[in-house]
């Protein structure tokens, strides 16, 4: 993965301003994820330059699935990607003075009425400790 030019002056501007633990929110590419981004992809243990909970749209899609024929080597051979996942449903985000949660709230099917939503996945980023971790 190669970081482009606008990515790198924005992180640099986050360095300059002492940011401790940047968030990145963004969505709607029909599928969750929660990754970290790190200062160098092609070094594992790279430092983790911020943290991005990805949400997938709420039924746009169909139903979409929890995993793709593809998600055990993603996950594999990208260890900074903590959390992959195709269904459809919303982020919620919780935050406080120490602590930030995103709860990934899915659904099994949207395309019938009166599935439940349930939590699929929980992880949280703690003041002055970057990157993603498993509630």
């Amino acid at each position: 993965m190669v970081i482009h030019t606008n990515a790198m002056s924005c992180w640099l501007r986050l360095k300059a301003a002492e940011t401790p633990n940047p968030i990145v929110l963004t969505g709607d590419i029909h599928s969750n994820w929660v990754n970290n981004i790190l200062s160098d992809f092609s070094i594992d243990s790279s430092e983790i330059i911020a943290t991005e909970f990805v949400g997938t749209s709420i039924t746009s899609g169909g139903d979409g699935s929890d995993t793709s024929s593809t998600t055990a080597q993603t996950l594999s051979d990208n260890p900074h990607i903590k959390f992959y996942n195709r269904q459809r449903g919303y982020v919620s985000c919780n935050l406080s003075k120490d602590l930030w949660q995103s709860d990934y709230k899915v659904l099994d099917k949207v395309t019938e009425a009166g599935h439940p939503i349930r939590t699929r996945a929980s992880f949280v980023v703690e003041a002055g400790n970057p990157g993603a971790l498993e509630a």
